[in-house]
């Protein structure tokens, strides 16, 4: 196989991560991300005609095969306060969410 994330970038990767990975979880996770690189370059290594067009998915989505976008529309909660008695902790009838701790990656 063609590796083309060493293990000392893929160290480094897991570092600013911040991710704690066993040697077991490392080494296959850096072995299946060599995998989708590999897959990637054999993808990229298929010929193409300069005139193809670029598409976002394999199936034409023409407006004549389209759904009709429905209407946004508002509809209110049968029940807002009792979706607000459940939360942990609220604020003048709104949910508070704890701050996310922060750290500094040296």
């Amino acid at each position: 196989m063609n590796e083309k994330i060493s293990i000392e970038t893929f160290e480094h990767l897991v570092e600013l991560a911040a991710l704690a990975l066993s040697e077991e979880e490392a080494v296959y996770l850096r072995r299946e991300l060599n995998h989708q690189l590999n897959a990637i370059e054999e993808l990229a290594a298929i010929p193409l005609d300069e005139d193809l067009a670029l598409t976002a998915h394999g199936v034409p989505y023409t407006a004549a095969i389209s759904p009709v976008m429905r209407a946004d529309t508002w509809q209110p909660s049968e029940n807002p306060e009792e979706i607000i008695r459940q939360a942990p902790q609220t604020d003048f009838g709104l949910i508070v969410v704890p701050d996310i701790p922060h750290t500094d990656l040296d």
